[in-house]
């Protein structure tokens, strides 16, 4: 039978005025086990730590419980204390009455209840323990990093500069992610490319990382520090180690009406493809589902063409086993699909587009050659409305949208706001936002550069309806600061779709 006993920290009156500690002491006192309970002022100081240690000899616990605050504080200070008069220190429990409790909470009666109960948790687990005794197991020196967009990227970099060897496993034919799509970063307006494509070269001539692209993580077994990973290699029909990259075969193919991802598909690309001119590795890839040869067995004419006879039609999956000792998920984002939101209209104009879409036609590198043009007829717009959190900040019972706010989105809706006016200053911008976030660090400059320096119209109220008129779009929103109803014709209309975890990270988070 343990002999547990029961120590209630007041902390100042961070605990002590919302909780009765007292009553959580005398009400825990009658819990099996409990041979002793008390409450101190200062549960971390060196009286408090000695409190502790001589209740451990007086009445020889063989278990204790401290309600205090988090255990991330002062879970290894009353652990040490323990070990230091021979009690196990895996004998220690925390119940943390602060954070999860006297902090939330007004009411003492409720408080106080919901601190007896955390108090009897932590009793109970105590009662289960068994005494541990710290080891030492071997650890693979090689780490994973699940994710090849600019998080992963800099985090592989990080860990082959610290001497150690790291794979990149990266769903895509290249690494870069999201960051390789985009024209310019906030809030410096640097170009994105400039800081990601030496990242990229540098990962893939750094002799400690191993790029394996075009790939996904199947299964993942073992535990901390011995890791069993199988890797499944994606049929590319080209072989990576003696391709080029001479794109020749993307010329001749004669497949070309494919939707080019890359793009937003927005424009086409061929049934054999480099993603784009900076891809790493720079090695084309066969979409099967749209390559002539591989339908029908006939064409073949990227085999032809191909000098160095990399193409193989033929070419399987290929699984990969690797041991490793950390594995770093970043798995990155996905804007929410809009067009469940029917009164933007997206599904009925090409004109209306999202962020990210917007962001391919600004980009001189995107289907349109960095010249902003009218999806529907290339013709440049003149009134262009964006709306702010389509899809985020939501009602908790909405399927359609997110409880919470991305947090990037008016930030790169005041940067599209200012380089679509500062490069076609005859472009009348409006954006309609529930409120401006910008949280960072010149963020909010950057926000007061757009309305004063470059004149965009911010408007406090939400789009209500868009209606396509012909060649424009018919914008009814509300102004709420002005108490009106405004009508806008507008050219284009941009919406900042809310933002979410990648599709593949639950799965993953599974393994």
């Amino acid at each position: 039978m343990h002999r547990i006993g029961v120590f209630v920290c007041w902390c100042g009156s961070n605990i002590a005025g919302t909780v009765d500690v007292h009553k959580v002491a005398e009400t825990l006192k009658n819990e099996p086990g409990v041979v002793y309970s008390t409450d101190y002022q200062y549960m971390c100081s060196e009286a408090g730590q000695n409190m502790v240690k001589d209740a451990i000899k007086e009445y020889n616990l063989t278990g204790v419980v401290i309600c205090s605050c988090s255990p991330r504080m002062h879970e290894n200070t009353f652990r040490k204390a323990a070990a230091s008069v021979g009690l196990n220190p895996y004998m220690v429990e925390i119940a943390n009455i602060r954070e999860q409790c006297s902090w939330i909470h007004k009411d003492m009666a409720t408080a106080t209840e919901k601190a007896v109960i955390l108090g009897r948790t932590a009793i109970a687990k105590v009662q289960l323990n068994t005494p541990l005794v710290a080891g030492e197991s071997p650890v693979t020196k090689r780490a994973l990093v699940i994710g090849g967009g600019i998080a992963g990227i800099q985090t592989a970099l990080d860990i082959a500069e610290a001497g150690f060897e790291v794979d990149i496993v990266e769903k895509s034919p290249t690494i870069g992610g999201k960051m390789a799509q985009i024209d310019k970063t906030f809030p410096t307006l640097d170009c994105a490319a400039c800081i990601l494509t030496p990242k990229m070269v540098e990962a893939a001539q750094q002799e400690k990382i191993k790029i394996y692209s075009y790939s996904e993580v199947e299964e993942v077994k073992g535990f901390v520090g011995n890791f069993n990973v199988k890797i499944k290699r994606k049929a590319r029909f080209v072989n990576e180690d003696i391709c080029t990259g001479c794109g020749l075969c993307t010329e001749k193919c004669p497949m070309k009406k494919v939707p080019n991802e890359f793009n937003l598909g927005m424009d086409n690309r061929s049934a054999i493809y480099i993603p784009f001119a900076q891809a790493v590795p720079k090695v084309a890839t066969i979409d099967p589902n749209y390559c002539i040869k591989m339908k029908t067995g006939k064409c073949g004419l990227c085999s032809t063409v191909c000098e160095a006879k990399a193409i193989n039609y033929d070419a399987k999956d290929e699984f990969v086993d690797a041991q490793y000792g950390a594995i770093v998920v970043a798995t990155g984002f996905e804007p929410i699909k809009v067009d469940k939101f029917d009164e933007f209209a997206y599904n009925q104009s090409p004109d209306v587009v999202t962020s990210l879409e917007y962001e391919r036609l600004m980009n001189a590198a995107g289907p349109t050659n960095g010249t902003l043009l009218r999806p529907s007829d290339h013709e440049h717009p003149h009134t262009i409305v964006f709306v702010q959190c389509v899809g985020s900040r939501c009602a908790e019972t909405d399927p359609k949208g997110k409880p919470y706010c991305s947090k990037v989105c008016c930030m790169y809706t005041a940067k599209h706001a200012m380089l679509t006016r500062e490069k076609y200053p005859d472009t009348d911008v409006y954006v309609f936002y529930i409120d401006v976030r910008t949280p960072g660090k010149n963020f909010d400059e950057f926000y007061r550069r757009a309305v004063e320096e470059y004149g965009v119209h911010y408007v406090k109220g939400m789009v209500g309806k868009v209606v396509p008129d012909g060649k424009k779009l018919k914008v009814q929103a509300s102004d709420l600061l002005n108490n009106k109803q405004l009508h806008i014709d507008a050219d284009m209309v941009v919406l900042a779709a809310a933002i979410e975890p990648s599709k593949t990270a639950r799965p993953l988070a599974t393994m």
